[in-house]
């Protein structure tokens, strides 16, 4: 196995910092993040000038990460390329119980779109947010915790 790259001791890459979101409905996002799946705003701010136009971000964090909700209110040409939508692949939320979890979910009107799967190691189901982007919600069982 490779070892990390070094500068003045500390690994060269550390974690991941954050998720970036792009949408076009951001305060339906941020309802979405911080009413359902409990993620905290963070904070707010203004790039005043990108090659799209004025950039607002607004940082939604939960359990030390952080998803980056972006929104191009005055972009002139389509955001995402030609066959890519906007947002992103996914991302996975630990849970501590996954019943818990969907039954949560459930009261607040959302279902899980498949599982949960159920493995010796792990559960795992997924739901969409607003845009229809996945976000998968993974219990660990037994030692195994990310």
């Amino acid at each position: 196995m490779a070892r990390p790259d070094y500068h003045g001791g500390m690994p060269v890459f550390k974690r991941i910092d954050h998720i970036e979101l792009l949408t076009a409905e951001p305060q339906r996002i941020v309802d979405f993040y911080t009413r359902v799946l409990e993620f905290r705003e963070r904070s707010r701010d203004r790039i005043p000038s990108t090659p799209l136009g004025p950039l607002d971000l607004i940082y939604l964090e939960l359990g030390g990460t952080t998803v980056e909700v972006m929104h191009f209110p005055e972009a002139q040409r389509p955001l995402a390329p030609a066959g890519q939508g906007l947002g992103y692949r996914t991302i996975a939320l630990e849970v501590s119980d996954m019943d818990e979890a969907l039954a949560h979910l459930r009261a607040k009107g959302i279902e899980a779109v498949w599982g949960p799967v159920r493995k010796p190691t792990y559960a795992r189901a997924e739901i969409r947010d607003p845009d229809g982007n996945a976000i998968e919600l993974r219990h660990w069982i037994g030692a195994r915790s990310l």
